[in-house]
């Protein structure tokens, strides 16, 4: 039984892009290279945040190594089609949401019972992750639209800090994440449900859109998160919003940089 679920075309979705088209080897040849981008950046981010990764949280390195577990996951699913790859992508998702509320959530929308100890809340994140993942065994197809309303608290609670925040780069950079976060889930929907109509007009590719569009959209929230955690709980270490390898006008990687790395704080991390 465990074989049948590696074997190539064993899972039940099949998204719009025709299978083996430009490639023999390869199922969705642009829903599989669309992924470039969860291999390649990553390691970037994990140096322009060298510094936030030992003064606030180490656990900002795990959130952009799980990316690239997405990334490569996400990559053998299109390639095979296998329900495996299918269940390692999409548990590769929850995972990097659980990891990134445990990190970053705002204390302020803890439900009461965690009294506001992100400890406690990551217990909480990491219990449901297992219990999800088992789920995902029961019922792969309902995981897939687990995780696509997963964003929906992501982006009202990233809304609601926006009201808040007092940098105006940090404002800009949530709603241009907002922004093509929206362009992502149009891309997906369209992929899944309309796939007739896109393929009336030779564009099956929009998933290969999706892959390319979510990155960017979840890099930069967990870049505005990343901020929010420091402004909140960490005030002292002076986070600031910068871009590699243009920062004056906004253009590049953002990263959040520290400018007093120095100062004395108590986490309950």
């Amino acid at each position: 039984m465990a074989w049948e679920h590696l074997r190539p075309g064993s899972s039940p979705v099949d998204w719009c892009e025709g299978n083996y088209l430009i490639s023999s080897n390869i199922a969705e040849f642009v829903n599989t290279i669309s992924n470039f981008l969860f291999i390649l950046l990553p390691p970037i981010l994990m140096c322009l945040f060298k510094d936030y990764g030992r003064f606030v949280t180490p656990g900002i390195h795990l959130v952009w190594t799980l990316l690239i577990i997405v990334g490569l996951s996400s990559m053998y699913f299109h390639a095979t089609l296998s329900l495996l790859g299918q269940l390692l992508d999409e548990l590769a998702i929850l995972w990097v949401f659980m990891a990134a509320y445990s990190l970053f959530c705002p204390k302020r929308y803890y439900p009461k019972f965690c009294n506001k100890n992100r400890r406690v809340f990551s217990i909480l994140m990491f219990i449901s992750a297992v219990t999800a993942t088992g789920l995902s065994l029961w019922k792969p197809i309902v995981n897939a639209f687990v995780l696509m309303a997963m964003g929906v608290p992501t982006m009202y609670m990233l809304y609601k800090e926006l009201k808040r925040v007092r940098d105006q780069r940090v404002y800009r950079l949530g709603l241009r994440s907002t922004a093509v976060w929206l362009i992502a889930v149009f891309c997906w929907i369209n992929d899944r449900m309309f796939c007739d109509v896109w393929s009336a007009i030779s564009f099956p590719y929009l998933h290969g859109f999706w892959h390319v569009f979510i990155f960017i959209a979840s890099y930069t929230v967990l870049v505005v998160y990343a901020y929010f955690y420091v402004e909140n709980e960490l005030p002292q270490r002076q986070p600031l919003l910068k871009y590699w390898p243009v920062d004056e006008f906004e253009f590049g990687i953002p990263f959040i940089s520290i400018q007093n790395p120095g100062a004395h704080y108590k986490s309950d991390i």
